[in-house]
């Protein structure tokens, strides 16, 4: 799934996500599955939020592909069960793939050397890795 915002003026996950998402997204990547009022808890511990806010959100969150939702129990005991489709590291290969090939699709060279003059804060084994693929590309232009 791919998210159809980006938030550039956001930190982390709030590039992807609202605020509240954010934070529910992180607490159910934490955990094998929760129920609406689970996460409630967790998030009322911070600041004072409705179940029906949370509820809403979530919900949201499952209408937009990234939570699955299985409903447990029957009858007045009947509550749903939200669990996340990706790992957060799927999650953000996917998110972060999606819009580098995005800017470089529609921004070329430009972007291109803003990711090089970037290079000073990389560690040394993503540097090797792009000089690996460095040569990969010059050894398929001799050909």
């Amino acid at each position: 799934m791919r998210i159809k915002k980006l938030n550039v003026g956001g930190e982390g996950l709030n590039r992807f996500f609202g605020p509240l998402e954010a934070k529910i997204m992180d607490i159910l990547w934490s955990s094998d599955g929760m129920k609406i009022k689970e996460v409630q808890s967790i998030l009322n511990q911070e600041s004072p939020i409705s179940v029906n806010a949370v509820m809403t959100v979530m919900n949201r969150l499952e209408s937009k592909g990234h939570l699955t939702k299985v409903q447990t129990g029957a009858g007045r005991t009947q509550a749903a069960q939200f669990s996340t489709v990706q790992s957060r590291e799927q999650f953000l290969s996917e998110q972060t793939k999606a819009v580098s090939q995005g800017l470089i699709q529609e921004f070329g060279s430009l972007v291109v050397s803003h990711m090089i003059d970037a290079l000073d804060d990389v560690d040394q084994e993503t540097i090797a890795r792009l000089e690996r693929k460095l040569s990969e590309i010059k050894r398929g232009k001799k050909e």
